[in-house]
């Protein structure tokens, strides 16, 4: 029996990662769930975070919180890499399910030690793609199915490209590109990609310590195709100081394209034309929303809060139902996959199949 009233432990750190993006408030509107307690190692931080958060119990240290509340579900919200494992692997330790902040971890060898952990514990980890959980991307699917645009054979992705461009933006924002890529083009069984920085080829000198915890990183500028299932190609591609509004996929089909940015209410069209070239043909990109191609849309616009409520009710029902919730840590392994083979196919210089036998970050292999 599921208990009447699930308890929250959030994990944050003022400072490094702070609460990432509403990881941490969400509980407030959920029901049946209440915070109990919160760590946050910045004593000011946690101050305010106790007040925001409406709990009294604070603690400097994530691991004398574990021990003492007894949670049930743990919400680790700081943004920086170089916390998660640590703090993940302490909530599956101290039998927590978890909602965690993205991306998931620094590299391939972290990220088997938490999909490991899971396994073993029968943890539910969701990670917050929030993307992931919109009403629109069922529907986008089914159209896919239906034929909507013809055969599927290439999806596209971009970052957003702006002073992150490059390989801290394959990080950052890239693994919510990857995460759809997956979900409508299946795994990635192979890649090819280089990296450069200011117009070489990314070498060991290149590499300094990334941004937000990140790790070993190089590289303003990223390209990479994937060969994903049913003979689909996958692209994406990042490049510094070019911003431009193209966050998210192209899917494109051989009568068609579907474009989907990202958020919980994400801008979808769909273009009906097998020349993918509007000016040329006259056709126009028609809007899709949650009720279907040209329909208004009920659901407001975009926001990433109402991503992260979606997010969360479909954790707890995965607790409930025992069964893995929708983006699991199987699929924040598959981004953190698909994010390091770019590197260790630039390390090689030539294709590389996956799943990698490198698990570690190719950059410290260069």
């Amino acid at each position: 029996m599921s208990p009447q009233e699930y308890r929250i432990c959030v994990i944050g750190h003022t400072g490094r990662g702070n609460y990432g993006h509403g990881i941490d408030t969400v509980w407030l509107e959920l029901p049946r769930t209440r915070v109990v307690a919160i760590a946050d190692a910045e004593p000011a931080g946690l101050k305010n975070s106790m007040k925001r958060l409406e709990t009294e119990n604070g603690y400097a240290d994530y691991r004398k919180m574990l021990e003492k509340e007894k949670p049930d579900i743990v919400a680790v919200c700081s943004r920086w890499l170089d916390q998660h494992r640590e703090m993940v692997l302490a909530a599956i330790e101290a039998g927590c399910h978890i909602y965690m902040e993205k991306p998931f971890c620094r590299n391939l060898e972290e990220a088997d030690e938490i999909v490991r952990a899971c396994e073993k514990n029968r943890t539910k980890l969701a990670i917050a793609h929030q993307t992931r959980y919109s009403p629109k991307l069922p529907l986008v699917k089914r159209l896919l199915e239906e034929g909507a645009i013809g055969k599927v054979l290439e999806i596209r992705g971009r970052g957003k490209e702006d002073r992150r461009g490059g390989g801290e933006d394959l990080w950052v924002l890239g693994s919510h590109v990857m995460n759809l890529m997956q979900y409508f083009g299946g795994e990635a069984d192979w890649c090819f990609a280089e990296a450069l920085q200011s117009g070489h080829r990314v070498s060991r000198k290149d590499v300094a310590e990334g941004a937000e915890g990140i790790g070993p990183l190089a590289g303003d500028q990223v390209r990479a195709m994937y060969g994903l299932q049913e003979g689909i190609t996958g692209y994406f591609a990042s490049r510094r100081n070019c911003p431009g509004g193209r966050f998210g996929i192209q899917i494109f089909g051989s009568t068609g394209v579907i474009e989907v940015l990202t958020g919980y209410v994400p801008d979808v069209f769909v273009l009906n034309d097998p020349s993918w070239s509007p000016g040329r043909s006259k056709k126009n990109w028609q809007p899709i929303s949650s009720e279907g191609v040209g329909k208004p849309e009920p659901l407001g616009r975009n926001g990433l809060h109402a991503g992260n409520i979606a997010a969360c009710r479909d954790l707890l029902s995965a607790i409930e139902e025992d069964r893995l919730p929708e983006c699991n840590h199987y699929e924040a392994r598959a981004t953190v996959e698909m994010i390091a083979a770019v590197f260790e196919s630039h390390r090689q210089a030539k294709p590389v199949s996956l799943p990698l036998s490198n698990r570690a970050n190719p950059l410290t292999l260069l």
